[in-house]
């Protein structure tokens, strides 16, 4: 969800560029920085910003430059009375007594009167400045585009290693039914055995916890779907940021199931890989819209 554009343009003797940054966010946050009498423009900057958008944290900077001698020049006055009795104090202490010059050259003293001009004049100007906001935006999700494409290949190569870990799982030889059979029969025969001995209910309490910790097939069923899902996700590429990243939980949901089922050292080492290849996944995925 990264990227930067930039839009200019010109009316009269009014130049302005839009500068427009998009950084990575779980929704879409705008954040507007408008020159003084331009308010106007925020609400329809807004909606058109809202319709190319949905997730993203957008800076969105309007710089707006006047030609000289087009206004006429006045004296802030109030910025003026502020700075003189400053002036007068540091000439207390010693120093030069500032030129009027030197005064008048301070920034804020002096400004440009905007020119004054009638309603259809501000409509017409708004309205560029818009259409060249809009150029903005068609620039900013273009390089979001150029983005997401480049990050597909790191996020199917990160679904390919997570589907592999899955198969490697599926055929461990621990893993086969006779495999488990003879392990639950040897934890069975341990409760069996117990000294002193269990209760008959607990004992199947016991028996059936032993049985279903010791099959992990629905965890790996579910990760082989959640890969079919995140591949046919990147295929359609559209608007995918969001599915992706639930599928990214899910991801490592599951595999601290198989991590907390497993009762073989090479089941538990590819629980924790799938762990490490789901975090990976929903680091990337976050740059996703």
């Amino acid at each position: 969800m990264t990227g930067f554009a930039r839009a200019e343009g010109a009316l009269g003797a009014r130049r302005w560029a839009w500068e427009v940054k998009s950084v990575n966010g779980k929704t879409l946050d705008l954040r507007f920085r408008l020159p003084p009498g331009l308010d106007g423009i925020e609400l329809p900057a807004r909606q058109a910003a809202q319709r190319r958008f949905k997730r993203g944290n957008l800076t969105l900077n309007l710089r707006l430059d006047q030609e000289t001698g087009t206004g006429a020049l006045r004296v802030n006055r109030a910025a003026l009375d502020q700075l003189l009795p400053v002036l007068s104090e540091l000439r207390a202490q010693g120093f030069a007594a500032p030129s009027a010059d030197g005064i008048l050259a301070l920034r804020g003293v002096i400004e440009t009167e905007a020119p004054i001009e009638d309603e259809a004049a501000r409509s017409a100007f708004e309205a560029t400045v818009l259409e060249s906001f809009d150029l903005a935006l068609v620039r900013l999700e273009r390089a979001r585009r150029e983005e997401g494409a480049r990050l597909g290949g790191v996020l199917g190569s990160l679904v390919d290693e997570i589907a592999l870990l899955t198969d490697r799982a599926g055929s461990l030889a621990a893993l086969r039914p006779e495999a488990m059979a003879a392990r639950l029969k040897a934890q069975l025969r341990a409760l069996l055995e117990a000294e002193p001995a269990l209760p008959a209910d607990r004992v199947a309490q016991e028996a059936a916890l032993l049985a279903v910790k010791g099959d992990v097939r629905e965890e790996l069923d579910r990760l082989a779907a959640h890969v079919a899902q995140a591949r046919q996700l990147l295929a359609e590429g559209e608007g995918a940021g969001r599915r992706l990243d639930f599928l990214a939980q899910e991801f490592n949901r599951e595999a601290n199931t198989l991590c907390s089922k497993a009762n073989d050292l090479e089941l538990t080492r590819i629980g924790l890989d799938l762990k490490l290849a789901a975090d990976r996944l929903k680091e990337q995925v976050a740059n996703l819209e």
